[in-house]
């Protein structure tokens, strides 16, 4: 009689934030889509997990088969404010005492594993670690287990960002040079590098700040993994892709795009109906789904621009107001999705004063102001949005692209300078508006921005945008179909590696 196989414990261990956290859980569905002889934990700390245990409240099977482990977190302990465990409102001044913060998770991770380890013994033990978490590297070899670390960002923006902060090429440039681009190793020297795409912490490093303490030994204990998840498509970054390989030196299984499936079933431009996709984040949007939908129902198709920076950023008083005035000056529809500005706490309430006086009433039923959170997913799935200015964080990205929606890029952060870079250069999908939370524009520039990308004329800039990223979306889509995508054959390939 043919003994029933055993069922494998995947442990996973995102770093803590939302753009982190949320794609582990939607890996974590597509490994038990593959393979329902699974048994998935993940582990973070305690509220970090209430926001797992909402976003999963209401998704079909196989919730029953993911797990959610707290672990013990006081964030006062180290510097933070009461209740601090994601990056979401935290300033950027406080970011990094966040992920150095991460670290003090392993002795009760380690605990964790010996536990698991203990029941079920270590080959039938895997972890799968964010690229910041690298010290779960030196965990999982103390008990003899396989370590595979995942990037929820995209091949190219993720090649470039541990490269620069391995190596820090810019330096040469801090140290007097005036020319701004510079060659990035694992790159070829002609794709050169601005240093206005770097972060100022970024800018200022010397490989001894607080933020290179930490960065620097979490990719290295990374690079020590068994192999790379990366959550892109192997058809839309090819360049990214191998310059990423020939960098880590590892094998790199691209799993993505992990989006919900009814995003990936819809075809560009087609609508859904409004709550059919769900808040899969765990947070309670500014405007219900259905009225989001039902305002861009009165709109024509491929008319609207959706504005948003992702779940932790903002921009400054004075890029808000200007920016409000080219929307006004530009006459185009649009959904914005506000946060207090640069200085001002993200999570309390917003003043109209940090708008042009009258803006609301004067853009009346063109515009639509949403607080905090918006329906994301559903307003990218709409045939009325014809554009999306974004920070360019790969989570985005990849929504949009998988709708075929063009960017308009405003990267402020991480590794969203190089996404738009690649955005631009590579794909073709993209015009850059403004970098970061100090580079000065104004109405016009904004509103020249916005309708050259909304602008339906033939043989236009905006209608090659379009024609280019719907091709990207139909690849994105591509990728997924059963037996046949590349993604759903190189998730197929690493669950076979794991289980063997």
């Amino acid at each position: 009689m043919e003994q029933a196989p055993q069922t494998k414990h995947i442990i996973m261990l995102p770093f803590m934030g939302q753009g982190h956290i949320i794609p582990f859980l939607e890996l974590a569905y597509n490994m038990l889509h593959h393979n329902h002889n699974l048994n998935i934990t993940i582990v973070n700390t305690p509220l970090n997990i209430n926001y797992l245990r909402s976003a999963i409240a209401n998704r079909p099977s196989p919730s029953s088969q993911i797990h959610l482990k707290p672990l013990p977190f006081n964030s006062t302990d180290h510097g933070l404010p009461p209740n601090s465990e994601n990056t979401d409102g935290l300033p950027l001044t406080q970011i990094i005492k966040l992920f150095h913060s991460s670290a003090s998770l392993e002795p009760a991770f380690r605990l964790f594993i010996d536990e698991v380890v203990s029941s079920v013994g270590n080959s039938m033990v895997c972890i799968i670690s964010d690229v910041f978490m690298g010290w779960a590297n030196n965990v999982a070899k103390s008990f003899g287990v396989f370590n595979y670390t995942f990037t929820t960002g995209g091949a190219y923006g993720t090649a470039a960002y541990c490269s620069i902060w391995m190596n820090l090429p810019h330096r040469d440039l801090a140290n007097g040079e005036t020319y701004d681009e510079f060659a990035v190793p694992s790159f070829p020297e002609s794709c050169r590098f601005s240093i206005t795409q770097l972060h100022q912490f970024l800018r200022a490093a010397d490989g001894n700040d607080e933020w290179s303490r930490f960065f620097k030994p979490q990719i290295s204990l990374s690079l020590e993994s068994s192999g790379w998840l990366c959550n892109t498509v192997e058809e839309i970054e090819p360049f990214g892709l191998e310059v990423l390989r020939n960098y880590v030196k590892l094998p790199v299984w691209c799993i993505g795009p992990l989006l919900p499936s009814i995003m990936l079933k819809n075809n560009s431009g087609l609508d859904t109906n409004p709550g059919v996709i769900g808040e899969r984040t765990g947070k309670k949007p500014g405007i219900e789904a259905e009225k989001c939908i039902e305002w861009l129902d009165s709109h024509p198709i491929g008319s609207v621009l959706y504005i948003s920076f992702g779940s932790q950023n903002t921009i400054s008083e004075m890029q808000m107001m200007e920016l409000a005035k080219g929307l006004e000056e530009s006459k185009k529809p649009f959904i914005w999705v506000i946060r207090p500005p640069v200085g001002f706490d993200l999570k309390g309430e917003f003043r109209f004063e940090w708008l042009p006086a009258g803006f609301k009433d004067r853009i009346g039923k063109r515009g639509l102001i949403v607080h905090n959170w918006a329906p994301q997913l559903e307003i990218l799935c709409h045939r009325s949005t014809g554009a999306f200015l974004s920070h360019c964080g790969w989570n985005s990205v990849m929504e949009g692209l998988s709708q075929g929606v063009p960017l308009i890029g405003w990267p402020l952060a991480a590794e969203q300078g190089y996404n738009s870079k690649m955005l631009v250069e590579e794909m073709g999908v993209c015009v850059v508006l403004a970098r970061g939370v100090h580079s000065r524009i104004t109405k016009e520039e904004a509103s020249r921005v916005i309708n050259v990308v909304l602008d339906e004329r033939e043989g236009g800039k905006g209608e090659d945008m379009r024609k280019k990223a719907k091709e990207i979306g139909e690849l994105i889509r591509a990728s997924v179909e059963i037996n046949k995508g590349s993604s759903f054959k190189a998730m197929n390939d690493f669950l076979t590696t794991i289980i063997k």
